[in-house]
């Protein structure tokens, strides 16, 4: 939960700095420039999109929790399966592993891999272009395109709520300022009442300032990177079952096949050769044994 994590770091930074110099927490809270900077960004936001991309935008606060879906582990097994699947066609054919990517949820191979098997984005992209290549119809050019294409589609499609909140977030301190200037409005229209009272009006308006910035950089821009990384997780995963199946469509072994995959990776999940070489092995012995 780093995301909270960071929010309370934010928070604790921001407000415990304020009352170290001697501030009183009473006075920032003003639910007038709350309301303001609150209401006009979410109207801002309704304003500037569709209902596909309010409603993806609400689907995807739910994914926020997790801190790392596509961890190395996770790679490991996309990896394993891949050669599994790659090996089990190169000794039987390709038809051998129809009936597998036809209906992966009563495949005993696929059951190996409950993690993957519960990845839809996962299993709908791999199994839609081994089912492609045991059709052996298209040119192997013409499947890298495809699958390039659609990695660019879903990047595209995936990135749409990140954009509507940072549009949002950038919004922010200028509803921050609005709400300021209409307090030092409503301060300037009660300058008969003194200027004690006029400077606590004028106090009240640089919060919305304040509330507005510090809502934008703090808060909200924050999530619209998370949800970026989110997505960029997701599409090196399916780069690395398109470099994987290209080899193997261009020839290669299964086990040169998934080092190429391999390479695709991250550095931060990247197994080495060795822990590949040696996961796969006994990935090999299991299924030789099975």
């Amino acid at each position: 939960m780093l995301i909270f994590l960071g929010y309370i770091v934010v928070i604790g930074s921001v407000f415990g700095g304020y009352v170290l110099i001697g501030g009183h927490l009473g006075a920032l809270y003003q639910p007038a420039e709350i309301l303001m900077i609150g209401g006009a960004a979410v109207g801002a936001f309704i304003a500037s999109n569709n209902g596909k991309t309010i409603k993806a935008t609400l689907r995807t606060f739910s994914k926020l929790k997790r801190t790392k879906k596509y961890n190395k582990a996770m790679y490991m097994e996309l990896m394993a399966l891949q050669y599994k699947l790659l090996a089990k066609a190169r000794r039987d054919g390709m038809l051998a592993i129809e009936r597998d990517i036809d209906a992966p949820e009563e495949s005993a191979l696929f059951a190996e891999y409950p993690m993957l098997l519960s990845d839809p984005m996962i299993m709908a992209f791999l199994t839609d272009y081994l089912r492609l290549m045991v059709s052996g119809n298209m040119d192997p050019f013409e499947i890298d395109a495809l699958m390039e294409h659609e990695i660019e589609t879903f990047q595209h499609e995936a990135e749409v709520p990140a954009h509507g909140l940072q549009n949002v977030g950038d919004g922010l301190p200028a509803f921050g300022i609005v709400a300021a200037v209409m307090g030092v409005v409503h301060a300037l229209g009660s300058a008969d009442q003194g200027a004690a009272e006029m400077g606590i009006l004028i106090a009240h308006a640089l919060v919305g300032t304040f509330l507005g910035i510090l809502l934008a950089y703090g808060f909200v821009n924050p999530v619209a990177a998370r949800i970026l990384h989110q997505v960029a997780e997701a599409v090196k995963m399916l780069q690395c079952i398109r470099v994987t199946l290209m080899a193997s469509l261009n020839g290669y072994a299964p086990q040169l096949a998934v080092e190429f995959g391999r390479k695709a990776l991250y550095t931060a999940e990247r197994p080495t050769f060795n822990e590949l070489e040696e996961h796969v092995r006994s990935t090999r012995n299991s299924a030789g044994g099975s």
